[in-house]
């Protein structure tokens, strides 16, 4: 039940003003745009288990994140996990219509220096894993003729794997594009152990209903997307149907898939901001 007393306002919008300068600061002090690295390939992936250490934003860290195999509803899945010492919670990583890639399996050892315990589940599992495809274009075809409800389901499984991972630490989940997409379906599944979920330019579906989630969402769009944004307005008249907390975070001059840096769209600067305004929004609902 949503506390709608003065007392609760005056909190939410003290919470939100101390968001929003964290974002401000992040974007005056992010680093200059840079163009994209040289993406590792595949098959580099497919021949270790293990993620080579990955440079964090904590000065100093790197963490390396292992591919482990967990129980499904419909066999095993695939995922790379990173465990953070004294961690203050768990994150679900949902990746690109392209699959667990390289760029993705990054994310969980950053989470992990940031002091968040991070699962990044492969959706292909059922084909055999995103390494077993024969390139980017069949696994976004495998990805768009998989059954919503598979889908949810291994999501909800490694929601599972996640809490066993995390034990007794509040959960979320990020997602990019596709991910982003299905961040916003995993809430309109009623999902009950998310505390929050931060969908990266991701569209929302039409006729979203998230009143059976608790999360507090923040949605992060790219200003030249107009594509997702076109779902923008929808996904804020379902959360606020919902009475859900939420904050939207437009990114200036930025395009889809900003957040890549294998990519051509790849956006240093607006990738620091959101990166950073996704940790403040941990900092107050994942803690």
């Amino acid at each position: 039940e949503v506390d709608f007393t003065p007392e609760a306002a005056a909190k939410a919008e003290s919470v939100k003003a101390g968001f929003q300068a964290e974002v401000r600061k992040a974007q005056a002090t992010a680093p200059a745009v840079v163009e994209p690295t040289v993406a590792e390939t595949a098959s580099s992936v497919a021949s270790t288990t293990t993620v080579v250490a990955a440079d964090t934003s904590d000065a100093g860290l790197s963490v390396t994140g292992e591919e482990v195999r967990f129980p499904g509803p419909n066999g095993e899945l695939i995922g790379v996990v990173s465990i953070a010492e004294s961690a203050r919670g768990g994150v679900l990583v949902i990746h690109e219509n392209r699959g667990l890639t390289p760029h993705i399996r990054s994310i969980p050892p950053r989470l992990a220096a940031d002091g968040y315990t991070a699962l990044a589940i492969d959706l292909l599992s059922a084909e055999g894993g995103t390494a077993s495809l024969a390139d980017d274009s069949a696994a976004t075809a495998a990805l768009g003729e998989a059954p919503q409800e598979r889908l949810i389901a291994d999501l909800r499984a490694a929601m599972d794997e996640l809490a066993v991972r995390a034990p007794g630490l509040p959960l979320a989940a990020i997602g990019f594009c596709f991910g982003g997409g299905m961040t916003w379906q995993l809430l309109a599944s009623g999902e009950p152990r998310l505390a929050a979920a931060v969908p990266f330019y991701g569209p929302a579906p039409e006729g979203a209903d998230f009143s059976g989630s608790q999360a507090a969402v923040l949605g992060i769009y790219a200003e030249l997307d107009s594509r997702v944004n076109g779902t923008q307005q929808a996904a804020i008249e379902a959360l606020d149907a919902a009475g859900l907390t939420y904050e939207i975070l437009t990114v200036p001059g930025a395009d889809h898939a900003f957040f890549n840096d294998t990519g051509a769209r790849y956006n240093a600067e607006a990738a620091a901001t959101a990166y950073q305004a996704m940790l403040t929004w941990f900092s107050t609902y994942l803690a």
